[in-house]
C-alpha cells in the first residue's frame, strides 16, 4: 500500500515519507493515474518495466515528481535492480545516457537507471540518490515494484503472446 503524502521542509510538493514503499502497478495507477499527463507517464512506465523483465529484470524502484503531489509531473525516475539481468537480453536503449538520456525520455516519457551505478553529482547509486529530496535534501520515499510477479506487467506480456 502507498502511503499517504507528507510536507518536506523546503520541497515545493509533498512527498512520498522516507522508505522504501512496495506497490503494484495498479496502486501506483489508483494513487497517481489521476489525469491524462500522468496516465501517458504511466503507460510508458509499463513499456519500460516490461523490457526489463523480458531481460530478467525483477524490481523496479520508483522516483521523481510523478510519486509527489506536482499535479503535472514532467517524467519519472526509475532505477531498476541488475541482479538477474541478462545483458544480451536487455534494450540497448536502457544503457544508452547520450544526450540527457533522451531516447529513453521519447520511448517511455521518463528514464531508467541502473539501480547500483553511482549518480555522478551525489556520488550516490541512485537507489540511494533517489531517496533525498533535491531541493532539501530530506529523506523521502520511492516506491518499489516488484515487477517480474506483477499483475500489470504478467497481463501485458500475456497479451504480447497472443
Amino acid at each position: 500500500m502507498i502511503p499517504a503524502l507528507v510536507s518536506l521542509s523546503g520541497s515545493p510538493w509533498d512527498v512520498l515519507p522516507s522508505g522504501i514503499h512496495p506497490a503494484s502497478l495498479d496502486e501506483i495507477q489508483i494513487a497517481y493515474g489521476y489525469n491524462e499527463r500522468r496516465r501517458t507517464l504511466l503507460s510508458g512506465l509499463v513499456d519500460g518495466a516490461t523490457a526489463l523483465v523480458r531481460a530478467g529484470c525483477s524490481k523496479i524502484y520508483l522516483d521523481g515528481s510523478f510519486v509527489t503531489a506536482k499535479p503535472i509531473p514532467g517524467d519519472y525516475d526509475a532505477c531498476w535492480d541488475p541482479a538477474g539481468v541478462l545483458s544480451s537480453l536487455l534494450d540497448p536503449v536502457f544503457t544508452d545516457f547520450s544526450d540527457g538520456r533522451a531516447r529513453q525520455k521519447a520511448r517511455f516519457g521518463g528514464e531508467f537507471f541502473p539501480s547500483s551505478i553511482v549518480e555522478a553529482g551525489s556520488g550516490r547509486a541512485f537507489l540511494d540518490f533517489f531517496q533525498v529530496e533535491k531541493h532539501s535534501g530530506g529523506k523521502k520515499g520511492i516506491i518499489e515494484v516488484s515487477i517480474m510477479t506483477d499483475a500489470t506487467i504478467l497481463r501485458r506480456l500475456a497479451h504480447d503472446i497472443q
